[in-house]
């Protein structure tokens, strides 16, 4: 019984929701982000420099794809075995480039090895960031593959607990090392990179589906929204009242049992569904103009990343990233520093970074499986979420440019949820587009948007209008007026993204009603 439960796709599931709860590091930046300016030596435009290449390692997952693509794609039989090659592989090398890369900032830090040129140490927040991509890779695109019916629900929990894990890493943090955030960096190069060397073997493709399998994918979800309302009791009751070191043991140990609870999930999937032959609905299997042409089905015309950059969709999609993603990484990465400047406490900072992956995360999960629920039910367009995420987000950027007191927490729950949904929407309006079979390079070419948006509005906007507005010595600017032109900047960008992705909605109406005809027609 045992042995079979471990050869599912609801354990695949659950081992893939393990790495992606451990796979946030990125998303703490804003904890060693100080003792990094510090011991480095570095002012603001420098520290947006390393930050800017920690996006663009985060997401430029090209070859996370390519070698996705070579391992999985004609090496698979019917027992959902692999043949030489597998999703483990691409958790693997994610494993050694997350250890390689913290442990090389860590012994910088600490100064283990001399301190490095600003080059070198951006190399190393490259390539610690870089280990996401592959993790997300292997974990987003096999859940895709082997819950196709339920593709956006699938990448709303693999993107969501991805989302929620910087929080889970910070509640780490504050129990095993607090007020260290040296210590803390060592954890990231260590934990996420044993989880997952330990758990990927369970991460496989297996070409069947289940009866009931949106059931217990809202079961997971629904587990995930009780995991995301604990962590925010938590960390709102750390930062009013305070909570002594054994009361921050007892909080982490309620968490890690959370944690275990998808393994229930997939015992009771596995004693309730019967498998069969899988049938995909998606994209997949369809040749697609959106432009006002007919469409016409055909078998296996999955697009590669080439000939999907051919089309208009692609830099539609793309272009609207640049907008959402960018601006919403650059809020996160200048957290800390818009707080100082706003007279925020450290303790308030800190409770905003980890409300943020709060946010984040109901915007992912949220995204992901209000987006399916209104295509299975209504035939409404992917991008039309997008959209509206998007017109929402520029709200946001507006409340942080106000400067009024307490803006930073509410504009912050905007764009976090906001920022959050672009996450699951885009790969799976990627894999109806363009098909599964190339998902995972075309998805990850896609993201460079969020590093590309970064450097543009962090490092050239953000890092560079701050620096002007200094008086006086030191390298720190006090007041409203730091952050609001770049942010008032940034709102227009956002409204920009929000007019791109109607583009998109238009174009793609006929192929989203095809997809729900042929769903409809299926039940």
């Amino acid at each position: 019984m045992a042995a079979e439960i471990l050869r599912t796709k609801w354990m695949a599931m659950t081992a893939s929701i393990w790495i992606q709860c451990t796979g946030g590091g990125s998303y703490t930046f804003g904890i060693y982000s100080a003792i990094l300016k510090s011991s480095q030596s570095y002012d603001q435009s420098t520290l947006d420099t390393v930050s800017v290449f920690k996006d663009i390692g985060g997401n430029a997952g090209v070859l996370s794809g390519l070698l996705y693509t070579a391992v999985t794609f004609n090496r698979r039989r019917r027992d959902g075995r692999e043949g030489r090659g597998g999703p483990w592989v691409v958790i693997l090398v994610g494993a050694v480039l997350c250890f390689t890369g913290y442990f090389l900032i860590w012994a910088s830090v600490t100064g283990l090895i001399k301190k490095p040129p600003v080059p070198v140490m951006c190399l190393f927040m490259f390539i610690a960031a870089q280990s996401l991509t592959f993790l997300n890779t292997a974990n987003v695109v096999s859940s895709v593959e082997n819950f196709a019916d339920y593709g956006g629900t699938a990448v709303g929990i693999m993107k969501g607990f991805v989302g929620l894990s910087g929080a889970m890493l910070i509640q780490l943090y504050e129990t095993i090392c607090p007020g260290d955030p040296k210590s803390f960096i060592l954890i990231l190069a260590i934990v996420p990179s044993l989880l997952s060397v330990l758990v990927m073997p369970l991460v496989r493709i297996y070409e069947t589906r289940t009866v009931d399998e949106k059931k217990h994918l809202d079961g997971l979800s629904t587990l995930s929204l009780i995991i995301a309302a604990y962590l925010t009791i938590i960390i709102t009751v750390k930062s009013t009242l305070g909570l002594p070191s054994w009361a921050n043991t007892i909080t982490l140990t309620v968490l890690l049992i959370l944690l275990a609870s998808p393994l229930l999930i997939a015992i009771r999937a596995h004693r309730d569904n019967i498998e069969e032959p899988r049938y995909s609905p998606l994209v997949d299997n369809l040749e697609a103009t959106t432009s006002g042409e007919s469409l016409v089905v055909v078998e296996d015309k999955s697009l590669n990343l080439l000939q999907a950059m051919r089309k208009v969709d692609f830099w539609l999609l793309f272009l609207a990233m640049v907008c959402g993603m960018g601006s919403g990484i650059s809020t996160i990465n200048n957290m800390r520093q818009i707080g100082e400047s706003l007279g925020y406490s450290n303790m308030e900072i800190n409770t905003l970074l980890s409300l943020w992956n709060i946010w984040n995360f109901i915007g992912r999960i949220g995204a992901g499986y209000a987006s399916d629920a209104l295509l299975h039910k209504k035939g409404w367009p992917r991008p039309l979420i997008m959209a509206t995420t998007l017109g929402a987000m520029t709200i946001g950027h507006l409340i942080i440019a106000s400067g009024f007191e307490g803006n930073l927490y509410v504009g912050s729950v905007i764009i976090g949820i906001c920022y959050g949904s672009q996450w699951s929407l885009m790969p799976t309006i990627t894999s109806e587009l363009f098909g599964v079979k190339h998902m995972g390079t075309i998805y990850h070419t896609i993201s460079i948007a969020s590093p590309i948006g970064s450097y543009i509005f962090s490092v050239r906007l953000i890092g560079y209008i701050y620096d002007k507005t200094i008086i006086g010595e030191g390298n720190t600017c006090y007041g409203p007026h730091c952050f609001r032109l770049s942010f008032v900047i940034i709102a227009s960008v956002a409204f920009l993204g929000f007019l791109v992705s109607c583009v998109l909605v238009f174009r793609t109406k006929k192929l989203y009603q095809q997809i729900f005809e042929k769903r409809l027609h299926r039940r």
